[in-house]
């Protein structure tokens, strides 16, 4: 809002600002420039604020109206819009801070303010301070600029490789369960891996020990497995012989009879 002319309540602000008297705006002024102003209330009661201008054209103030209650700050946003600056003009902008101790039930914030006695408002005002970047604050700047882009990309980096990741694992094991019941499995593999090979083992040693037993007792466990049901195929001649001669004797012996 526009800063009236007419004579303002002589009652000393209760809230603490911060800037106190001056609101700098650093150019260049090509672009929006913004200023915070805070507005603290040190009292224990609740405060109604407005801020205005002697030039709201120009500005761009968030909020620029509001209760604070006791103990609380408020940031309000000055921003100042595109101009053309000439250091040769001389800056006669300013901005006020009016405000009124908040009535117990306090509802309609337009009543209030057009209600309200002049001898219970309070202001302070601020000037308006344009400032144009030296040297030193262009580099400071750009090293800025420079290190927060690096920053980003170091965050966006870190945060693709945490997301690749996650997919992954997501992929590779959609729950717990699942992935116990895979490590069951391959411990079972596992084991009948190692049973099998300690059986290879067994087969491999008892093959040695054969090969080292003497030739005359292997050809006698030969023939004794002969007679049994696993005689070996080598031997069926001999056997055959056998009990064709029975069979011709039998039969002579008959005869002769």
């Amino acid at each position: 809002e526009r800063i009236p002319s007419a004579k303002m309540s002589k009652l000393e602000q209760v809230l603490i600002l911060d800037p106190p008297s001056d609101l700098k705006f650093k150019g260049p002024f090509t672009d929006v420039v913004t200023t915070n102003l805070k507005l603290k209330n040190p009292s224990e009661r609740k405060i109604c604020f407005k801020v205005k201008t002697t030039a709201p054209r120009r500005y761009c103030v968030r909020p620029n109206s509001g209760m604070i209650d006791p103990g609380a700050t408020v940031v309000i946003s000055v921003m100042l819009q595109p101009f053309d600056y000439d250091p040769n003009e001389k800056n006669k902008h300013k901005f006020m801070v009016q405000t009124i101790f908040a009535p117990p039930n306090a509802s309609d914030m337009e009543s209030l303010w057009k209600d309200a006695k002049p001898d219970d408002l309070m202001d302070c005002k601020l000037r308006c301070v344009f400032e144009l970047p030296s040297e030193n604050d262009k580099a400071n700047d750009a090293e800025a600029t420079k290190a927060a882009a690096l920053h980003s990309s170091a965050i966006n980096s870190t945060k693709s490789d945490a997301s690749a990741a996650a997919s992954v694992s997501a992929s590779a094991s959609p729950d717990d369960g699942e992935l116990k019941k895979l490590l069951e499995k391959c411990k079972r593999q596992q084991a009948e891996m190692d049973k099998m090979a300690e059986e290879n083992r067994q087969i491999r040693e008892e093959t040695v020990r054969l090969r080292k037993v003497p030739r005359s007792d292997y050809a006698t466990t030969n023939s004794t497995s002969l007679l049994g049901r696993d005689a070996s195929p080598a031997s069926l001649p001999s056997l055959l012989v056998v009990i064709a001669a029975i069979f011709i004797g039998f039969f002579l012996g008959k005869f002769m009879l």
